[in-house]
């Protein structure tokens, strides 16, 4: 029996209403919840956390995880090696709607995740900054050595904020976040966040704040201690970006790891009669998040809208694909 042609479909995502989250991602980005606040939607996900769902084609109402069980091959032969167990998938992809600041936390790494935390992999992630506020502000490590005594003690007395390094936020920027590294998003950043596929997260410190049953939200000081790079970092710098031109679009890469591959492309086929073409090869899927604009996506087999906010899943050897719109998007690979 010949195999079926594969091509690309919607995503839905999982939701989840974080004390710290707002309305962005319901009024910029249309994501319809009955949620709020409204703080992050993880677009891209086989985590049992928060399964993401096909949206459109032939598989439209089953999850990403199951589809992807029963079709390996759509993960390519690269991610299908990282990959844990049928349909797991070794990245996740969200947006991140911080209205207040996000507690301050630190993420394991593979090896101790895998000996703690019943094998789990650890947490890499990247930040793309879609928009910020002009004060906005996060976190990025210690502003200068520290051990885990004074650590301690400052949490205790609610001071640690005079311990950590504070970095300006702006439209566009990136940010990579190795773990171990103490972190914080700041109020007012609307955040794609590309990471491993875990939802280890080890709370230092949370300004005090309680639940929405009004008990403290829980603190993880004996693992973070563990984990946590105590240095002072220097704060980070935008890496260099150069646009490539062709015709129809123009890409820049924005950050490569072990876990991941992340591009902006900027589509703008408004005025010529070639579409842009973008196809995954045999190695890996492809991810594609629309952060601004709308256009079409079609191949042999499927032709369909997609606007700002929408992320579009690509299998490993897709039938062709051309784009055609003016728009804004990531480009994520394994």
């Amino acid at each position: 029996m010949a195999e079926s042609p594969r091509f690309p479909f919607l995503l839905s995502p999982a939701g989840k209403d974080y004390i710290w989250g707002g309305r962005r991602l319901k009024d910029d980005l249309c994501k319809e919840f009955d949620m709020d606040p409204l703080a992050e939607t993880w677009e891209c996900s086989t985590h049992p956390d928060g399964l993401s769902t096909v949206a459109s084609g032939r598989f439209a109402g089953r999850t990403l995880k199951d589809v992807l069980t029963e079709h390996p091959e759509y993960m390519g032969t690269h991610a299908a090696g990282l990959s844990e167990a049928p349909g797991d998938l070794p990245i996740m992809i969200k947006f991140i709607d911080a209205k207040s600041d996000l507690s301050v936390q630190v993420h394991p790494d593979d090896e101790y995740a895998a000996a703690h935390e019943n094998g789990s992999r650890g947490k890499a992630e990247m930040w793309y900054v879609i928009d910020s506020h002009k004060d906005t502000k996060l976190v990025y490590g210690f502003s200068h050595d520290v051990d885990e005594n004074r650590l301690k003690k400052a949490i205790g007395s609610n001071t640690l904020e005079s311990l950590l390094q504070y970095v300006p936020v702006r439209t566009d920027d990136v940010f990579f976040v190795e773990p171990g590294t103490v972190h914080a998003i700041g109020a007012g950043a609307l955040v794609a966040e590309i990471q491993e596929s875990s939802n280890l997260t080890y709370r230092l410190y949370d300004y005090g704040r309680t639940d929405k049953n009004g008990k403290p939200r829980e603190l993880h000081i004996d693992k973070a201690m563990d984990v946590l790079d105590m240095k002072g970092k220097q704060a980070p710098r935008q890496p260099m970006r150069s646009l490539k031109f062709h015709r129809g679009f123009a890409t820049e890469l924005l950050g490569r790891c072990r876990y991941f591959t992340v591009e902006r492309m900027l589509l703008n086929t408004e005025r010529i009669k070639e579409m842009a073409s973008v196809n995954a090869g045999p190695t890996t899927f492809e991810v594609l998040l629309v952060t601004d604009g709308c256009g079409m996506i079609s191949t042999p087999s499927v032709t369909f809208p997609f606007f700002r906010g929408d992320c579009i899943f690509i299998p490993a050897e897709s039938e062709t694909i051309t784009l055609h719109g003016k728009a804004a998007m990531l480009r994520i690979g394994c």
